[in-house]
């Protein structure tokens, strides 16, 4: 089975309010699929979908080329973007009620959260409470208990909000080795340079509505060209009135350039080289964030 998770056509309504429209994505085995957009977009009510929690209007799902069945529960993983541990009950009760209800043997549980919290390099938090952690390490735990019985699909809701950067690094690696190891990913999220990090196919959402859709390379290509670096040794004067640049930007080390066509690139290249020793050049694909933007344009909130 080489796509394990796939959405067909799904839409849900909540009255006369749509949720989702249409949505269609097929994610492979060993793959993170990123699923994009603003709050509001449709992210959590698709997740909540192929989650099995609630059933879709319209359009099917299929989780290893089946429908909707019982064994979804161990089978699949679910890191929420509102965290549900309880505060005062101790680690070690939660995560291992946690674990039979997806239906490990207690002691396989113990040994699959033991070597978590080693992985995670916090062994002494098998006996502590939620609400003795930071933030940031009660992130780490809700992380556990959506992984700790092994599941083939896993979906993460924003899995690295409200983390310091090197908390965001450890649980990133880890992503991507579940990924390698074979899992299969849906990952949420609005900030786009994780998902340019992580993800190969993305699925973009805007008012419950797909507005791009696909290979995440792929995408980049279609879309012009429009900035450029530029790194001089001395400084060069009149960037601005070659033609085609519509902006220069002075940076740490030089220069970035906004062009109206890529023949502009060219003409900055050949005049910054008469001017000055060119020591780094380069015309930037643009951004995710830049792509978002430009497609949601001024709709966005």
């Amino acid at each position: 089975m080489t796509h394990p998770l796939i959405v067909q056509d799904v839409t849900k309504q909540y009255g006369d309010k749509t949720a989702v429209n249409r949505i269609g994505l097929q994610v492979k085995q060993g793959e993170i699929y990123g699923l994009l957009g603003a709050n509001g977009a449709g992210k959590t009510t698709t997740m909540r979908m192929v989650l099995g929690l609630i059933y879709p209007d319209e359009g099917n799902i299929l989780w290893n080329g089946q429908g909707y069945r019982e064994e979804l529960r161990s089978l699949m993983g679910y890191l929420p973007e509102e965290r549900g541990l309880y505060p005062k009950v101790k680690i070690s009760e939660q995560i291992l009620y946690l674990a039979e209800l997806k239906g490990m043997k207690r002691r396989d549980a113990e040994h699959s959260l033991k070597m978590w919290l080693e992985r995670f390099e916090v062994p002494d938090y098998y006996n502590r409470k939620v609400e003795e952690l930071s933030k940031g390490n009660q992130q780490k735990i809700q992380f556990i208990a959506a992984i700790i019985h092994n599941p083939e699909i896993l979906i993460l809701d924003e899995a690295f909000s409200g983390l310091d950067p090197v908390n965001v690094e450890l649980l990133k690696k880890t992503v991507k080795g579940l990924r390698d190891e074979g899992k299969t990913i849906l990952f949420s999220s609005h900030r786009m340079e994780h998902v340019e990090e992580l993800c190969q196919n993305i699925c973009m959402l805007h008012r419950s509505n797909t507005i791009l859709q696909g290979n995440l390379k792929d995408i980049k290509a279609s879309f012009p060209k429009e900035r450029v670096v530029l790194e001089t040794a001395t400084s060069v004067e009149g960037l601005e009135k070659v033609l085609g640049v519509t902006s220069v930007n002075e940076r740490l080390n030089g220069y970035e350039l906004r062009i109206a066509n890529p023949e502009a690139a060219q003409r900055i290249l050949q005049y910054a080289m008469e001017r000055s020793t060119v020591q780094r050049f380069q015309i930037m694909e643009p951004t995710l964030n830049e792509i978002f933007i430009q497609k949601v344009g001024s709709q966005h909130e």
